[in-house]
């Protein structure tokens, strides 16, 4: 992902996840922070298909939704997925599970053995698929989640 890419982003955010708003400074943000971990998807001819934005984080200290983090923790311990967007025409193409991959290369480059994301929108059901399971925190993480609405669900995985 480029600066020249965040308005596709938000374009794309906008359709996957109406429900979740976020200011465009944020994925402007994990991309200054963390640019290694901001991904775009595409397909054969150039066109962006959806998005992945992580950055290192810390295990049942999720962001809350449409915040900024300042700066990378220095007590980062594992890998977060803060938001992995697909447009509805990249479906069956198998860039969710590429995209997954490529951050779980990220996340074992990085020194992380732990991959963990916000599961939103009934989509618990795909990231268990891909190897992701409820992780329970503590009061904390469920304030975090709640800014995200009753279905967010906590999920980790090896990377």
């Amino acid at each position: 992902m480029a600066v020249t890419d965040l308005p596709i982003v938000e374009r794309v955010a906008e359709v996957v996840h109406p429900g979740y708003p976020e200011s465009g400074a944020v994925p402007a943000e994990r991309l200054s922070l963390f640019p290694a971990g901001c991904l775009i998807a595409e397909n054969g001819q150039g066109a962006v298909l959806g998005y992945a934005v992580s950055h290192p984080g810390q295990l049942g200290r999720p962001p809350a939704l449409d915040s900024l983090l300042g700066r990378i923790s220095p007590d980062a311990d594992c890998l977060y997925l803060h938001d992995v967007a697909l447009l509805p025409e990249a479906r069956g193409l198998g860039l969710g599970e590429s995209l997954v991959d490529l951050l779980r290369a990220l996340g074992a480059r990085s020194g992380f053995t732990l991959l963990a994301l916000t599961a939103v929108n009934r989509s618990t059901p795909y990231w268990r698929r891909r190897g992701f399971s409820d992780y329970s925190g503590d009061e904390m993480l469920a304030a975090k989640l709640a800014s995200y609405g009753g279905d967010a669900v906590y999920m980790i995985s090896e990377v």
